[in-house]
């Protein structure tokens, strides 16, 4: 989940899912309304050089699925080194390997997320910014001959 103003990204919780994808997608689409979601960013799984793995089928079609249950716009994210980056973080904060498993995944979402962000923010900044207000002339008395 990011923050309001989309600069940081922060876990929520980890839903575990269930045999019934269906009933994964009502899940997430609970969740998306009690926190306000205004898209959604899903992990691209990809092999390292960059050509869709076994899964990216199942991951782009539960994506879709997602997108035309919410409402919401969705974007694949390279998730690639995701959960290795996330098994480093563990590992350097101190807790010990066997006990990732419980958090390994908030973490690796949370990467994903956070490079989304940075790479929208990055977007934003070089977008050429336009004002829609409508123009005054600086002399008062000529304002309305515009």
């Amino acid at each position: 989940m990011s923050d309001e103003l989309g600069l940081t990204a922060q876990p929520v919780l980890t839903l575990e899912r269930r045999r019934n994808t269906r009933e994964d997608l009502r899940s997430l689409a609970r969740l998306c309304r009690r926190f306000g979601v205004a898209g959604i960013v899903v992990g691209n799984p990809v092999h390292l050089s960059g050509d869709p793995s076994p899964q990216a089928a199942k991951t782009h079609a539960f994506a879709a699925a997602l997108g035309e249950l919410t409402g919401l716009p969705i974007h694949l994210w390279d998730e690639r080194l995701t959960t290795r980056e996330a098994h480093q973080i563990l590992y350097e904060a101190g807790h010990e390997r066997q006990t990732h498993k419980a958090v390994v995944d908030q973490v690796a979402a949370t990467l994903i997320l956070q490079s989304f962000l940075g790479q929208q923010a990055t977007a934003d900044r070089q977008l050429p910014i336009a004002s829609t207000a409508p123009r005054q002339s600086p002399n008062p008395e000529t304002r309305d001959q515009n």
